[in-house]
């Protein structure tokens, strides 16, 4: 599973939370963060955003993962394109859902300053706003996520169980998850 969405809207939180959620139902799982697979500097001109270095990355650890036993990969990241969200796929050789979430640009906008307050370079504090806005917008003309989920009322924990359910895996009173086939 992806969670995709803006900058500050809560992806790797979010990510973070479901795999606590999988852990206490026994799902066997690996959560990631994809921004960490990329971070490389200096990014080549012509892939500022390390995509390729990232499905390269993507899918040495995809292997291992599954080798150690990881049974469902739940992703935070960004797919912009359809052709992003296939090679993510093909990264993974599993199939990939995708949970889209939004919030409102005010609360974004709290959300990155709080973020950045603590910067010793406050540059990037202004080019996160703008990004906030501009690829919320990339994300919801692209329609790549099977669901999406509006975090703007929503407790962290109240996101991640939401997106949970979006997988289709269902919680039993045994605590056993029954996945889909």
């Amino acid at each position: 599973m992806l969670i995709t969405g803006t900058v500050g809207v809560g992806k790797t939180t979010t990510a973070e939370l479901v795999g606590d959620l999988l852990v206490d139902a026994g799902v066997p799982h690996a959560v990631l963060d994809l921004d960490g697979l990329c971070r490389a500097w200096p990014a080549p001109d012509d892939d500022p955003f390390q995509h390729r270095l990232l499905l390269a990355n993507l899918q040495a650890v995809t292997l291992n993962l599954r080798a150690a036993g990881a049974r469902h990969l739940v992703l935070a990241g960004v797919a912009e394109t359809s052709g992003e969200r296939q090679a993510i796929q093909e990264a993974l050789r599993m199939p990939l859902r995708v949970c889209r979430l939004t919030a409102d640009l005010d609360i974004l906008h709290t959300r990155l300053r709080h973020r950045h307050e603590s910067d010793h370079d406050l540059a990037s504090l202004p080019w996160h706003l703008t990004r906030a806005e501009e690829l919320d917008l990339v994300l919801e003309q692209a329609a790549l996520a099977d669901a999406t989920i509006d975090t703007t009322r929503l407790s962290p924990a109240a996101v991640a169980a939401a997106v949970l359910d979006t997988t289709g895996w269902t919680r039993h009173a045994s605590g056993q998850n029954a996945v889909p086939s």
